[in-house]
């Protein structure tokens, strides 16, 4: 068999996998209960089941790049391993958090210089910038690599769109309570590479419990289950009851469910307090949501509408307040910007409130659907060509810096909607100016028509 230029020594590999071995032993619980087959693979039966699309692929042997979306813990990392073992490619694995260009370089080099196909594996692929994903695109398209990356951000937003053309999309979920608890089970049962030589009882509550205090996160479920046989041991107890997981994990675990009922009322709590002024509920609310293991920036997101919605212009500040506590925790992470989060819940509790933007944005879309597309006024229209001057197009408009006070007196409306008034300020905070303001500019519109 030819040796691959830049392929390790079979002596080497030997010892490798020794080091390999004692490693396994020696790591977490999540790390050596990683699947070694799809038959092993918990969830995501969309992907991996006998109708799979992933499946399907397989059994076509026609595989291209791949982009894997989905919350943590439900089996990014594992898929890419085992498609790569199908394939039978060589598995290049890069942190997009701490590698850049010059390692995708190396991984360039190796791979041209092989006869097997690489398969570059790219974890957290949202964290490199636009340059660095575009550094990939000339070696994804002319087949040196093949790209799957994984992102537990939305990639239509977070991976450049030339990238993106070139990749297939799977998208997988946070597993459910029963996924979670076959994945423990299988743990308390693997004599290998689980805990099963330890004789373990999981009572069935301590067993719902971990399962459903996991939020989906199989990695979570299994951290939290290995602390609990390690106390078990420790007390030299051979039961893992829910007292023991309560006290051992801190603390009672609290009621939710991501993608169940609990988690829209908590989200509408939050949203209301912060709407009737009530900042003690905000954080509260708030809170509740975060140590609960809601996803942060999805609560960043709601105070975002939240300031567009209930504060409106009656304090402009309050988008940019919700849109930088956004921005802070994606710079800070957990636990520093979860601080970001509640001075934006504060500030938008005590800000005063109005509706005026969402009541006039919506009465503007009932007056469209109503109405239909009525024509843009002549003046109001653009005129390029000479046939346009011609038709009418531009005739009559008015600049408004020409005149004084930048207040002109012509429509600016479908004529059919002549006079409609949308906007209506309310009377708090700076959109009482803004109503004294638009007030005083009628009046000189009048006097000036006299």
């Amino acid at each position: 068999m030819k040796k691959e230029r830049g392929e390790p020594r079979q002596s080497a590999l030997f010892e490798a996998g020794a080091a390999e071995a004692v490693l396994r032993r020696e790591a977490p619980l999540a790390e050596r209960m990683r699947p070694q087959t799809l038959a092993e693979f918990a969830g995501q039966t969309h992907l991996v089941g006998p109708e799979g699309a992933l499946r399907r692929a397989l059994a076509s042997g026609r595989f291209g790049s791949i982009i894997f979306w989905g919350p943590p813990g439900t089996g990014k990392t594992t898929l890419a391993r085992l498609l790569c073992h199908h394939m039978d490619a060589v598995f290049e694995p890069l942190s997009a958090v701490a590698s850049g260009i010059a390692d995708l370089r190396k991984v360039i080099e190796r791979a041209q210089s092989r006869e097997r196909r690489t398969v570059l594996f790219v974890d957290e692929i949202h964290r490199w910038n636009k340059a660095q994903q575009d550094a990939l695109l000339p070696y994804v398209e002319n087949g040196a690599l093949i790209l799957f990356g994984a992102t537990t951000e939305n990639p239509s937003f977070e991976v450049v769109g030339p990238l993106l053309s070139r990749c297939e999309v799977y998208t997988l979920s946070a597993l459910s309570a029963e996924d979670v608890k076959g994945v423990l089970l299988r743990a308390l049962a693997d004599t290998e590479r689980g805990l099963g030589g330890r004789n373990l009882v999981l009572h069935d509550n301590a067993l719902a419990m971990l399962a459903e205090t996991s939020f989906g996160d199989a990695r979570v479920a299994l951290n939290r289950l290995e602390r609990v046989a390690l106390a078990a041991e420790e007390e030299g107890r051979g039961e893992i009851d829910l007292a023991l997981c309560e006290r051992v994990l801190s603390r009672r675990a609290l009621l939710y469910d991501k993608g169940g009922e609990e988690h829209f009322n908590l989200i509408s709590a939050l949203q209301k307090s912060i709407r009737g002024s009530d900042p003690d509920a905000a954080l509260y609310w708030l809170a509740r949501m975060l140590m609960s293991g809601e996803d942060p920036l999805y609560v960043a997101r709601r105070l975002v509408r939240t300031a567009a919605e209930d504060v409106g212009l009656a304090d402009p500040r309050a988008l940019q307040i919700a849109l930088a506590a956004k921005d802070a925790y994606h710079f800070l992470g957990s636990p520093e910007g979860e601080l970001a989060l509640a001075e934006a819940a504060l500030y938008l509790a005590t800000a005063p409130k109005s509706n005026s933007v969402e009541t006039a944005y919506n009465a503007v879309c009932d007056e469209i659907r109503d109405s239909g597309h009525l024509p843009v006024p002549l003046h109001l229209r653009n005129a390029p060509t000479r046939l346009m001057k011609q038709l009418g197009y531009h005739e009559g408009y008015q600049y408004a810096h020409d005149a004084p006070d930048a207040l002109v007196d012509q429509e600016h409306l479908p004529e059919a909607l002549r006079g409609r008034i949308f906007y209506r300020p309310s009377d708090r905070g700076y959109e009482e100016k803004l109503a004294e303001r638009l007030r005083l500019w009628k009046e000189r519109l009048a006097q000036r028509r006299k």
